[in-house]
């Protein structure tokens, strides 16, 4: 009894310490008093804020930080009317909460880590905008006119009769290029805010970004962290999908969903015009040239720019076969055959062993450290608090895992990581000595943070193990090391003098920025104008500072305006294609989105 006391004493002073922040915060953003609400917050504290305040995804820190951004933003903002949704928690001296508010153009969502000294942590989120809201729940469509109208048009012959129209008038507002998981969630959540939109892919269906790869990739992420927007996977799913699964979920997807969507599509150039705001993208749709000009162009290519291919001495004299793991067609032609796998990263990994398994003989070459995660501790160590079957049954959402997960900044993200990865560590030990028995170089990032940091930071250098690594430690899939010096005609040669007899070379040697892209169907002057995209500026391998605070140019405004960038895993896919939706509807329909912060370029690619 004692303790039901204590707990609701406790219960109540949190609720009461996270009202009069909220009561403070609100007050002092109501008289644009930065100096005053900077004062709510500790001395080392952070506030993420994603478009609400900012029309932008943009983190600042400390009380300098929150002072500048409250002076520039609050008065267009008109943040009102915070309010706890649920009861906060109290553990370990910091007071969580979440709650709601509005802005002078919409309603969002917040979420509160409050110290001793203030407000250790802030997220503040966009989720509608005030007379554009989804069309969900008890405001969803009626769909069946009752009655009886002449000439009336079935829905198949309305959807049948949008698409066909969508290259008249210029087109839509929105043209988006990539059709794979990014450009689909984009797609459903502009459908949903009825924003004109097409999105354009080269392949025949959608979903063949997937289907086309080699025949072993599957998703190494879990079932509950790849959810699509408004619909979740089924309840049979399996944990980790195969990739043709995956591909007709996807094309199944996009058809009920109602995204406009062109296949056979390809992107050509693209210029944009300063006077009217608007571009003129050339495509070649189905063999036939289409010309098309929307206000806002969205490169949704992925995570990854360009695959990177180098460019070695003897590539043209080299007999076999040779080609970069994303043209790799899987491993039916080569049993019995020699092959040389230059990378050590998931791409490499999951081809080897498939070569393996079909007869092959393999070898990788590693050219510089790798970090690797079982796939089985990484979910149980690292991911299930958050995505698991057991936080859903505890009623963790995937809405609301998302935003605990965005409510961590970049910046501290890091102290948290550091233990899980130092759980898989303990946990894998005897796996990782027997990796580095066979000479198999580990690394666990820069500073022990392990796999998500690097992914964050630059997108690759990791393996997530799905039983591939064990066929590296007995073995069976050789291991060489070292650059390539060049390609004889029969083999690879490595810079040490090596010879690695091959009749299929396949070069897992990763992407290049994004914004190659850009510079490709632009041109290099507006690429450069944006710079580098993906990563935190750590000043970590690949990854050099200073100190962004997001990922850069990645779902909000560049400095080539009317140009955007989406995509990353199904996670980022999912969560972010909300705040670009946003973004994007409030422009398409005049509402003024006032930019704080907009992404210094420091790096060109």
């Amino acid at each position: 009894m004692s303790e039901t006391l204590h707990e609701t004493t406790e219960r109540a002073g949190a609720r009461e310490r996270a009202e009069t922040w909220l009561t403070g915060f609100g007050a002092a953003l109501a008289e644009c008093d930065g100096e005053r609400a900077a004062g709510l917050f500790a001395p080392t504290s952070f506030w993420r804020d994603l478009v609400a305040f900012t029309w932008n995804l943009k983190t600042v820190e400390d009380r300098a930080g929150v002072t500048d951004l409250v002076r520039a933003t609050a008065a267009n903002t008109g943040a009102r009317g915070f309010h706890l949704t649920e009861e906060p928690t109290e553990s370990d001296g910091v007071v969580e909460a979440w709650f709601a508010f509005e802005t002078a153009v919409g309603r969002g969502t917040g979420h509160l880590r409050l110290v001793e000294e203030g407000a250790w942590t802030l997220l503040t989120t966009l989720d509608e905008l005030t007379g554009h809201e989804e069309p969900t729940g008890p405001r969803r469509p009626r769909g069946a006119e009752h009655g009886v109208r002449p000439g009336r048009l079935s829905w198949r012959e309305r959807r049948d009769a949008e698409l066909a129209a969508m290259a008249e008038g210029g087109g839509p507002e929105v043209l988006v290029v990539g059709g794979g998981q990014g450009g689909i969630a984009l797609g459903a959540r502009l459908r949903q805010l009825g924003v004109p939109h097409l999105v354009v892919d080269s392949h025949a269906r959608p979903g063949d970004q997937w289907r086309n790869r080699y025949k072993s990739l599957c998703l190494h992420d879990p079932v509950w962290y790849d959810h699509l927007p408004y619909l979740e996977f089924p309840p049979t799913w399996p944990v980790f999908a195969p990739k043709d699964k995956i591909a007709d979920w996807l094309e199944m997807y996009t058809a009920i969903m109602e995204i406009n969507y062109w296949t056979s599509t390809t992107c050509l150039a693209a210029d944009h015009d300063e006077e009217t705001g608007r571009w003129t993208v050339q495509l070649e749709r189905d063999g036939d040239p289409v010309v098309l000009r929307p206000a806002h162009l969205v490169l949704a290519t992925g995570v990854s720019g360009k695959p990177n291919v180098p460019e070695l001495p003897g590539r043209d004299r080299f007999r076999g076969e040779q080609h970069h793991s994303s043209r790799h067609p899987g491993p039916d032609a080569y049993r019995g055959r020699k092959a040389v796998v230059i990378g050590s990263n998931n791409s490499a990994f999951d081809i080897c062993a498939a070569l393996w398994e079909a007869g092959a003989e393999v070898t990788m070459v590693q050219r510089s450290s790798t970090h690797i995660s079982r796939s089985e501790s990484l979910l149980e160590l690292s991911l299930a608090p958050l995505y698991s079957e057991e936080a859903a049954a505890a009623g963790t959402t995937t809405r609301r895992a998302d935003l605990i997960f965005a409510s961590m900044p970049y910046r501290i993200m890091d102290r948290f990581q550091r233990p899980a990865c130092e759980a898989i560590r303990e946990r894998d030990a005897a796996f990782y000595a027997r990796m580095e028995a066979a000479g198999f170089r580990l690394d666990f990032g820069d500073d022990d943070s392990g796999l998500f940091m690097k992914y964050l930071r630059r997108g690759s250098g990791y393996y997530i193990d799905v039983g591939a690594a064990e066929l590296v430690a007995d073995g069976s899939i050789r291991l060489a090391h070292g650059q390539v010096a060049e390609l004889t005609e029969d083999a690879v040669l490595l810079a040490d003098g090596t010879e690695l007899p091959a009749d299929l070379v396949v070069y897992a040697t990763g992407y290049g920025s994004m914004n190659g892209w850009a510079a490709d169907l632009i041109g290099q002057e507006v690429a450069d104008r944006v710079g580098k995209v993906w990563g935190l500026g750590s000043d970590t391998t690949k990854d050099p500072g200073p100190w962004e605070g997001e990922e850069r140019n990645m779902w909000k405004p560049t400095r080539q305006p009317g140009l955007w960038f989406h995509g990353g895993n199904l996670h980022q896919s999912r969560h972010y294609s909300l705040h670009l939706a946003l973004q994007l509807k409030a422009r398409v329909e005049g509402i003024p989105t006032p930019v704080y912060g907009l992404q210094e370029v420091h790096h060109l690619a």
